[in-house]
């Protein structure tokens, strides 16, 4: 049994995350998906808490032909025990995947087995590009994200959110 991790920080979850997790399915039999910057919310670039992201991604993955587990990772300051910190939070893995270099760099000199999955129509799934849509007001993001990603963002207010954490000091 081949047990893979997938790590991102999914602000928001979008079908190309979930594109990349179904070619993944292909080379494993448990998913393990890391949530990135978990201690990271209410501002622009994370403005989702770990909870809602889980909340978001796990109605998506239970689609998915494989076991998967959703765990949060908080960022660490200190890069040179990042590894060790990720592998004590979550269940063990066999390969991980992922495009960010330095997580790429930071396992492989681990000694653990790292695949860059290809990325999906990056130019219109990117967790930026739909937080602009969802701050310029352009509903098109929707059709971007799975239907769990809409309804928690709809239930938390997530687009007021985005808008308040986006905005600068009020004079």
């Amino acid at each position: 049994m081949r047990r893979g991790l997938y790590i991102g920080r999914f602000q928001p979850y979008h079908l190309g995350h979930q594109a990349v997790l179904q070619k993944i399915v292909e080379e494993v039999d448990e998913i393990v998906v890391g949530i990135g910057s978990a201690q990271a919310s209410h501002t622009s670039d994370n403005p989702f808490t770990a909870g809602e992201r889980i909340s978001m991604i796990w109605p998506a993955l239970q689609g998915l032909d494989v076991t998967c587990y959703v765990i949060p990772l908080e960022d660490m300051a200190r890069n040179a025990v990042w590894v060790s910190h990720v592998a004590a939070m979550t269940p063990n893995f066999d390969l991980v995947y992922s495009n960010n270099p330095l997580v790429v760099q930071l396992f492989a000199e681990a000694g653990v087995e790292v695949r860059r999955p290809p990325m999906y129509r990056r130019e219109v799934y990117s967790g930026t590009a739909i937080r602009r849509m969802m701050l310029a007001g352009d509903d098109g993001w929707k059709r971007l994200v799975p239907w769990s990603v809409v309804s928690v963002i709809e239930e938390i207010r997530g687009l007021e959110r985005l808008r308040n954490v986006s905005m600068g000091d009020q004079e």
